[in-house]
């Protein structure tokens, strides 16, 4: 009986206690989920909450684009074809830029006229990368190359004003805009008058007509290809600014280029200037610094050429790098002139073609006849620099080109053109026309002897000494050494006399027992061999290789002892002395 007691106890709460935790679990369920259905409740209220922000936001933002946009639009003239976009504004020269740049220009649509067709050569029309060109913003910066002093200086006084000139012909769309906008960009407007644009008669005349559109370029189109020199007479003459300056078509200026120029012309009105001409690769078009320590000048073959600086110079430079560089030559593309002067001085000679010589010429009279030439270091402007010219010349370059020098030389260097013809006597045969004009001018401003210029402005051109020199053929018979226009590592040839000089004939210097014509001397290409061919090497090269000796009848090597010979294959080569051996007879015709 007792045990059944226990057992019922047991029983009784057992399912008490299950009752119980029933009981709980439910009443526990219950509350957890009004608690997720409240959560979920404030979860969406939140979310509704936060989407009526956001679209008051946008609707804020889009009613903002909206009236960004109509204000471009106004400013574009609500055309369709325009970028409904304008740049924010990250430097001075970008603000300026945004208000000197006219923004109905259609830049894209320009250059792309003249875009590169699939698979075309990017240097056939440019002799440069058109293709990286053309992927360039006209308004690109670039590194200012000037030295540190030169950005301390302040240009407070007022100075004159200027018309910048550029001619083209056929030039890159790419190329010639982002010259003009480096020059909008980077001139005080109140000293930059106008561009001026001289069109050489280009294929397309909207190359240049629709650049009217820009501020201040003006643009003027030849009616036949006239040339730089009188295309620059042409831009020089409708000119309104009190100083000219003369830009190639393919440049970029850099940071305050134009003060230093207008400065020094102020100071000096018969000084022509010409800033430093930094380099802008022709490849990649990357911007490039030039060395300060250069000055233009020229050899006997009349050619342009940057001479470096002695050190005593450079010394004297480093301790004052702002001051102007006196220099014999200027490059010619690039320069500064007061117009009164220009005028004065004779413009350019209008007798010349083209392109060349000018800027020997305009050197030598400037100098002679009362002027100066200098180079402004604080002035940078970069230059596409070309391997070739893109353009033909009527008659070929050569010969355009000893036309033009043919002219200087005869006007300016009086009896000192002797050494021009004798390192480039094809130039001898050429044609240079009536110079009368310009011996009348150099009488008029009573210049200064070409003895003067060299002794006062160029004592650095030595003056060759040829007491012992001997000029003339050197004959075989009825042949004749002959050149054929070689250059450095071109065989020598023989070809029948023709009596011109030209490539027939020689300079012999006694003194430095050389063979040469220009700057080329007769070498030898090799010490090896029983038959050594006879090559044009640079005079300044390996002495020994190119010093030879008339003994007699024979010509000989210095260095091996052999003789200038005619193979029986028709070469000239140096071979073994053999007295009696006629194809090693040579005799110098002097003409």
């Amino acid at each position: 009986m007792r045990w059944r007691r226990i057992t019922f106890m047991i029983l009784f709460a057992f399912i008490w206690l299950t009752l119980v935790f029933i009981y709980t679990r439910d009443l526990s369920r219950s509350d957890e989920s009004k608690s997720a259905d409240n959560l979920k409740t404030n979860k969406d209220r939140k979310i509704q909450q936060d989407n009526i922000r956001i679209n008051q936001h946008d609707g804020e933002v889009r009613e903002k684009i909206q009236q960004h946009e109509q204000s471009i639009l106004h400013l574009n003239g609500n055309k369709g074809d325009h970028q409904a976009k304008l740049p924010e504004p990250q430097s001075e020269q970008e603000i300026g830029d945004n208000v000197r740049w006219n923004p109905n220009f259609n830049e894209k649509a320009y250059i792309a006229a003249t875009a590169l067709k699939k698979g075309e050569d990017a240097y056939k029309r440019n002799a440069f990368n058109q293709a990286e060109c053309d992927k360039l913003p006209s308004n690109r910066m670039v590194p200012d190359t000037r030295d540190y002093s030169c950005r301390l200086i302040e240009y407070n006084q007022k100075l004159p004003t200027t018309s910048v000139i550029i001619t083209f012909h056929n030039e890159a769309r790419s190329a010639l805009l982002r010259t003009i906008r480096s020059v909008l960009n980077r001139s005080p407007p109140e000293l930059l008058k106008e561009i001026i644009l001289v069109d050489d008669f280009s294929d397309s005349a909207s190359d240049g007509k629709l650049l009217r559109a820009i501020p201040k370029v003006k643009t003027i189109r030849n009616n036949k290809r006239e040339g730089l020199i009188r295309s620059r007479i042409r831009g020089a003459d409708m000119a309104q600014g009190e100083v000219l300056t003369f830009l190639d078509s393919h440049c970029e200026v850099n940071e305050k280029w134009l003060e230093p120029l207008l400065k020094r012309v102020a100071e000096s009105e018969t000084t022509v200037v010409s800033p430093i001409i930094d380099v802008i690769h022709m490849d990649s078009f990357s911007y490039i610094a030039s060395s300060a320590d250069l000055k233009g000048g020229f050899g006997w073959n009349l050619n342009f050429k940057w001479d470096a600086m002695t050190p005593k110079q450079q010394n004297e430079r480093s301790a004052h790098p702002t001051e102007p560089i006196k220099t014999p030559m200027i490059a010619g593309g690039l320069f500064s002139i007061s117009k009164k002067w220009f005028i004065k001085s004779g413009k350019y000679d209008t007798g010349m073609d083209v392109w060349g010589g000018e800027n020997l010429e305009i050197s030598l009279r400037i100098w002679m006849c009362g002027g100066r030439l200098e180079i402004i270091p604080c002035s940078r402007v970069g230059h596409v620099f070309r391997k070739r010219h893109p353009y033909t010349f009527p008659g070929g370059g050569g010969f355009v080109f000893a036309k033009n020098t043919r002219r200087a030389a005869e006007a300016w260097m009086d009896g000192y053109s002797k050494y021009y013809y004798r390192t480039e006597p094809g130039a001898k045969g050429v044609p240079y026309g009536d110079i009368s004009d310009r011996l009348k001018l150099r009488e008029n401003l009573k210049c200064k002897s070409f003895k003067w210029y060299l002794r006062n402005v160029y004592p650095e051109l030595k003056v060759p000494d040829d007491g012992n020199d001997k000029f003339g053929e050197i004959r075989q018979k009825d042949s004749c050494l002959d050149s054929l226009g070689g250059k450095i590592g071109d065989k020598a040839s023989i070809f029948p006399c023709h009596g011109g000089g030209g490539n027939q004939e020689w300079i012999y210097g006694a003194n430095v027992k050389q063979i040469r014509q220009r700057d080329l001397c007769l070498s030898l290409g090799d010490t090896n061999g029983d038959q050594i061919p006879v090559v044009f090497m640079h005079c300044e090269g390996e002495a020994k290789l190119s010093s030879w000796e008339f003994v007699g009848k024979k010509i000989v090597n210095n260095l091996l002892q052999r003789c200038l010979s005619l193979s029986s294959k028709g070469q000239i080569v140096a071979e073994s002395c053999v007295e009696s051996n006629a194809n090693q007879e040579w005799h110098l015709n002097e003409l």
